[in-house]
């Protein structure tokens, strides 16, 4: 059987990538159609793989600068031609699922969630341009407009839709009147492991990216005077500035000492909403409790009293309040670790596979 793979932007690397890696452990020999391929900004990690990249690619500053030609994505997903393979799974949060297949070719979207800037967060979006232009805002609500009538519209182009949480399912519903099924994302858990050493110190891991709400925790952290480290690429960002001597920066850390970070933390801080969440899962890898924002995937991940903890409000008060109160030591390591194997890599193949067989099998 021969399988592609379409992936949205390898452009960073995060929990799309991730997934990634793990449908080309599935289906090593399938080449991997992507819009623009940003080798630097990986580490030309993915050097040795089959990547067949869109014209974006090719265009000036197509690569850095990828989002300036919004408006090329759907012609230029749309002119992948994929007609020799009898299977293609699309990860996407955007615009892979608009590739055009043959009657032959089943289609199988892993979809982490609907674009958010054309559905869920589009007020946010637009909301953000005001201090552009107003020609310039006018032309890009105009150009969102069109990509949300052609986000759904190609919607409905795949075989099967695969969610990567009930979260993600109930939206996909909502917006592409589309069913789905849900496989909770791989998570390398084998990597994580228990520490006898539990330090005095929190910790956020993290993107700095404003939907993060890592300025949560620092004005958090920095009312409370408790200690938090942060495992995150922050060049650019003001909250450095903003932050007192108990935050520590770490910056960019390998996997082996983001590791050593969660296994001996008091808890993970997780102030955002996310689509899943695969660093929550993360810190139970490694036996430590999660403080988190009670809104999206977490709901599905957490265990509140057993694994972690909520708090209400997306405030640093809120936060503050739930950090203050916490008490590490009702958790049991063993109990959390366990939990999280549930969503090992494993599980994820063996779900993913069964899914997949079972959209090929049908109408045969």
């Amino acid at each position: 059987m021969r399988v592609a793979l379409v992936h949205d932007f390898l452009s960073q690397y995060g929990g799309a990538e991730k997934v990634l890696e793990v449908l080309h452990e599935i289906w090593p020999e399938a080449p991997i159609y992507t819009l623009v391929y940003d080798k630097k900004a990986l580490n030309r990690r993915y050097d040795n793989w089959q990547i067949r990249c869109s014209l974006v690619q090719n265009l000036p500053l197509g690569v850095k600068k990828y989002r300036w030609y919004m408006a090329l994505m759907p012609t230029a997903i749309e002119r992948f031609n994929l007609s020799e393979f009898d299977l293609v799974v699309s990860n996407t949060s955007a615009y892979a699922k608009g590739i055009i297949t043959k009657q032959k070719t089943k289609h199988v979207c892993y979809c982490h969630t609907p674009t958010r800037y054309l559905w869920s967060d589009a007020h946010e979006y637009i909301e953000n341009l005001k201090g552009l232009e107003k020609v310039i805002v006018k032309l890009l609500m105009s150009l969102l407009s069109r990509l949300r009538i052609w986000d759904y519209v190609v919607a409905q182009r795949p075989d099967g839709f695969i969610a990567n949480s009930h979260n993600i399912e109930t939206r996909i519903k909502k917006y592409y009147h589309r069913d789905s099924v849900v496989v909770y994302p791989p998570v390398e858990t084998e990597k994580f492991y228990i520490s006898p050493d539990i330090g005095n110190y929190f910790l956020v891991v993290s993107r700095f990216r404003p939907y993060k709400r890592i300025d949560l925790a620092i004005e958090a952290f920095n009312k409370t005077k408790i200690p938090l480290k942060v495992i995150g690429t922050s060049e650019g960002s003001d909250l450095l500035k903003r932050a007192n001597p108990n935050i520590e920066f770490l910056g960019a850390v390998s996997d082996k000492e983001k590791a050593k970070y969660l296994s001996r933390c008091l808890a993970l801080i997780h102030p955002q909403e996310e689509d899943f969440g695969i660093t929550p899962v993360e810190a139970m890898a490694s036996g430590r409790p999660v403080i988190a924002y009670r809104a999206g995937g977490v709901l599905e991940t957490v265990i509140e009293g057993k694994t972690g903890e909520f708090f209400e409000e997306q405030t640093w008060q809120s936060l503050a309040d739930a950090v203050i109160k916490f008490n590490p030591e009702k958790y049991n390591p063993q109990e959390i670790k366990q939990h999280a194997e549930g969503f090992s890599k494993e599980n994820f193949k063996k779900e993913f596979i069964k899914i997949i067989n079972q959209f090929l099998n049908k109408g045969h």
